[in-house]
């Protein structure tokens, strides 16, 4: 139930669907003029999880480091993260899949865009 309404929203949103695995509650998708490419989305219910893989450090390079918990602070649902080997910065947005509307999926996916454009280089 809850993943149609989910891949309908992407859908009707003008993503396109690059991956799905309804049995594990993942797509893949990508919108290229948003600067949204191979975004994970995860249905997990009570939760729906959207990873966006930022960029691989190179090092653990504390400035880097710092300037993402500082940027974590104004971003208000999502937040930047490492992977388990701390090599891979992603950004990491849940949200309450229930009661969930087309309208905040569009947000977070435009959160995620104009996060995106900042950190494009």
């Amino acid at each position: 139930m809850y993943f149609e309404k989910i891949e309908s929203f992407i859908s009707r949103l003008g993503y396109s669907i690059s991956y799905k695995d309804e049995q594990e509650g993942i797509l893949c998708i990508e919108n290229e003029s948003d600067g949204v490419k191979n975004l994970i989305v995860g249905v997990v219910p009570p939760i729906l999880i959207l990873e966006q893989f930022i960029f691989t450090l190179k090092s653990d390079d504390k400035d880097i480091l710092k300037s993402l918990l500082i940027k974590n602070r104004d971003i208000i649902h999502g937040a930047f993260v490492l992977d388990e080997k701390g090599e891979k910065v992603i950004f990491r947005y849940t949200m309450q899949i229930e009661n969930l509307d087309m309208n905040e999926f569009e947000g977070a996916l435009n959160s995620l865009g104009l996060l995106l454009s900042e950190y494009y280089e």
